[in-house]
């Protein structure tokens, strides 16, 4: 099987994970937004990050749109791929977080069906997905926590977009559909990580998915339901604070030791969007110092995002003229890990 080590390394610089650095800037972006409207923020934050955002994933869709059209079945054989096929949701994904924003700063633009139809593109990589996963093309081996993003974390931004736009029924449509492969993909991935091998460095990260499911899920819920906090939501929050638990433990046991590389931008999105959450619940109960806690909180996760790009714009003069590295352990396609 081809494992992307044998392509020329033009064809590496670009991979269906390097999306993960717009998404997490999104993220932050919806964050600042978030702010803006509970915690009175300048307005600057959010559309200098959405802006950084929508260019680099317009430059980074093209530098993988336009190679892979010189080879038939180019992104099939990417999406089918067991260890980076899930990020395929990432293109999607991110265009429809771009979407939603702009459609409330251009209001004449009329980009609700832009919205709609990033939501159908981004179901439609779903499918094809498990499709292919039901059909018995992967290994119980291959999977890791990343195959929560097409189906779980994506139908939960699906449902926060079908929200913004009033369409409440297919909200909850969405996010009944991520709740199910929630429970579903749930079950698999957390079998896979009990009884097979450790995940590689280059894939622990993606061991936050487990925080974006909880995440997303309760900020899905959050929009559909403005108001006070009531038994779904206490549910889901209780699922999110557990999750949190569970990455502390790991901060400390398993994150720190961890070398840096580009595959840290898979904890941006994670910490993101709990920090919108956590921004929406502190401004929908207003506990006493609400406020302040809220502005640490999101004080936190911008520092470590900007410490996250600072560090990777740090490494790229060391990537240049790099050897082609070698495939991590589940062979995902492209993800290249550097020696030293």
């Amino acid at each position: 099987m081809d494992d992307g080590s044998t392509r020329p390394l033009s064809r590496q610089l670009v991979t269906l994970g390097s999306f993960g650095v717009p998404l997490g800037l999104a993220g932050l972006a919806g964050c600042w937004t978030t702010a803006t409207a509970d915690l009175h923020a300048v307005r600057w934050p959010s559309e200098a990050l959405f802006a950084v955002a929508g260019v680099l994933w317009a430059l980074l869709a093209v530098l993988y749109v336009v190679p892979g059209l010189r080879r038939s079945g180019a992104f099939r054989a990417d999406l089918e791929h067991p260890g980076s096929g899930p990020f395929a949701a990432y293109i999607p994904l991110v265009g429809l977080l771009l979407a939603s924003h702009y459609r409330t700063v251009i209001p004449g633009a009329h980009l609700d069906w832009v919205c709609f139809a990033f939501v159908v593109l981004l179901g439609s990589v779903a499918a094809q997905l498990v499709a292919h996963w039901i059909a018995g093309g992967v290994e119980l081996a291959a999977v890791h926590p990343g195959y929560f993003v097409p189906v779980v974390a994506g139908a939960n931004v699906a449902s926060i977009s079908l929200s913004s736009v009033g369409l409440h029924q297919a909200a909850l449509g969405a996010f009944g559909a991520g709740l199910f492969f929630w429970l579903m993909i749930g079950t698999v991935v957390l079998i896979r990580l009990m009884t097979g091998s450790a995940l590689p460095d280059t894939l622990k990260p993606a061991m936050t998915a487990f925080l974006a499911a909880a995440a997303t899920s309760n900020l899905a819920w959050i929009v559909a339901h403005p108001g006070p906090i009531r038994e779904v939501q206490s549910i889901l929050i209780g699922m999110l604070v557990f999750m949190l638990a569970v990455q502390a433990v790991l901060v400390v046991g398993t994150y720190r030791s961890l070398p840096f590389g580009v595959s840290w931008w898979t904890f941006t999105f994670p910490v993101a969007s709990t920090t919108n959450f956590a921004i929406r619940w502190a401004a929908t109960v207003q506990v006493p110092g609400w406020e302040a806690a809220a502005w640490s909180v999101l004080g936190v996760a911008s520092a470590f995002v900007v410490l996250v790009a600072a560090g990777s714009v740090a490494r790229r003069p060391r990537r240049r003229g790099a050897h082609r590295g070698r495939q991590h352990p589940t062979g995902g396609r492209g993800a290249v890990v550097q020696r030293g």
